[in-house]
């Protein structure tokens, strides 16, 4: 008798095996001798061998502001570290946009989100997720800021009040440092979304910090907003001393941790406590801490962005949008 294993995959990413038993006609013949009888086999029986499903699945998504090759460079060691420390069975997930990000939180598709806070603050009104994390950037602070850019050689933007009839590219509607803390700060100096020519945002899925860069550089737009540090990500596509910085935001609590409101309080115990051994005087622990962009995990709380929702109240928006 022969076990032949067939797989399929099912809706869910698990692997099902069937075992079928079949006596193959020329091993019949083989395998009997010369006055031994034969016998019949009904080749229509078949068996489901039962064989265990993968682990349970952790999924961790960081919002797509940059592309998923570099969302997977930089968080791939990360999510090995936490594999290891906390036994649990996590996953990588690759959300499209940020508003796909919000939705599959919403829909219990993502149990660690990593996410900019205006994104939090979305995501915890509509979805009752719960921050637990966030991390200190590697300039050795846990806020960061958003910056206003033009080309070097534009000469009719000098100051941030030269930006008022300009074309401005943004991030995305739901991006902290690419949109909202550039458009308080635009508020701030006097000048409203009535006052630009042109609105617009980054096309297409992911790389949108990117996108909203190389579309100032070619000179497709005046004005182009992204959160701080991001220059560099493009440091190998264009001459970056080509783009200027015309104007900084004040700065406001950094990307952030949070855990979808369905998922087990002893898992986010665990995941706060791997995160928390994370010491970039550790050599394996810097390689890790460095590829993902930051120095340090440390612990948060809700009450964390409040001053990204006083922001968001200022500028008008809601977050129900």
């Amino acid at each position: 008798m022969v076990d032949l294993l067939l797989s399929r995959e099912t809706h869910g990413g698990h692997k099902v095996k069937y075992g079928w038993v079949v006596l193959l006609f020329f091993l019949l013949f083989l395998g009997c001798r010369e006055n031994e009888p034969a016998f019949k086999v009904d080749l229509t029986e078949k068996e489901q061998v039962s064989l265990e499903e993968e682990a349970f699945v952790i999924t961790y998504a960081y919002l797509p502001q940059y592309s998923h090759t570099l969302s997977y460079m930089r968080h791939h060691a990360l999510i090995q570290y936490l594999r290891k420390e906390t036994g649990l069975n996590i996953k990588q997930i690759f959300p499209d946009t940020f508003d796909q990000h919000m939705k599959m939180v919403g829909q219990n598709k993502i149990d660690i989100s990593f996410s900019n806070p205006f994104i939090y603050v979305k995501i915890a009104h509509l979805y009752g997720a719960k921050a637990f994390a966030r991390i200190v950037e590697v300039k050795g602070e846990d806020k960061f800021r958003g910056q206003i850019i033009c080309r070097a050689d534009n000469l009719s933007i000098q100051t941030i009040s030269d930006c008022r009839g300009k074309r401005w590219i943004a991030v995305d509607s739901t991006s902290a440092g690419g949109y909202l803390y550039p458009l308080g700060h635009f508020i701030d100096q006097g000048i409203g979304k009535m006052d630009f020519k042109e609105i617009a945002f980054a096309p297409g899925p992911g790389g949108k910090q990117e996108k909203v860069i190389l579309s100032v550089y070619a000179g497709k737009y005046d004005v182009g907003t992204i959160r701080e540090g991001s220059l560099n990500v493009v440091s190998d596509k264009i001459d970056i001393n080509k783009i200027r910085i015309v104007s900084m935001t004040d700065s406001y609590p950094g990307w952030v941790y949070a855990a979808g409101k369905n998922l087990d309080t002893k898992i986010v115990e665990k995941l706060t406590r791997a995160f928390g051994k994370l010491d970039f005087n550790n050599k394996n622990h810097r390689e890790i801490l460095e590829a993902a962009d930051f120095i340090k995990v440390i612990d948060s709380q809700d009450s964390d962005f409040d001053s990204v929702r006083q922001l968001v109240d200022k500028v008008g928006m809601n977050l129900e949008e």
